[in-house]
């Protein structure tokens, strides 16, 4: 009778491989390697700051120099970029293309600032 290097159950000695657990009976136990360590998963203080701090300072920047067009009873006309308070007419209006842009720039990083202010455990 032959002995299993792995579970040590007894076989005929005709058998090629171990009846109970598969191994083969001619070769060395087979190791198997030790499973890969888990990956250590991000902790809750590791967050793209980077790109929060350039989100805001793009936010200031539309806020400061918005473009300017012209007033909705004239031909639509680029006015160029001035100071908020320096309209390029007086009846120059503020694009509405900003004004969405400027409302989803505001909600993206009213989701990061309530993210990085969350309350950690």
């Amino acid at each position: 009778m032959k002995l299993c290097p792995s579970c040590r159950h007894e076989l005929p000695e005709i058998s090629r491989y171990c009846s109970q657990c598969g191994q083969r009976l001619h070769a060395d136990p087979i190791e198997t390697p030790p499973p890969p360590p888990p990956r250590a998963a991000p902790g809750p203080g590791q967050l793209n700051l980077e790109f929060l701090y350039g989100m805001v300072a793009m936010l200031s920047l539309a806020i400061l120099f918005p473009p300017w067009e012209t007033p909705p009873a004239q031909a639509p006309e680029f006015l160029g970029l001035h100071f908020i308070f320096t309209p390029p007419t007086p009846d120059a209006v503020v694009s509405r293309l900003l004004l969405t842009i400027e409302l989803v720039t505001i909600a993206i990083a009213g989701l990061y600032g309530s993210f990085l202010f969350r309350q950690k455990p």
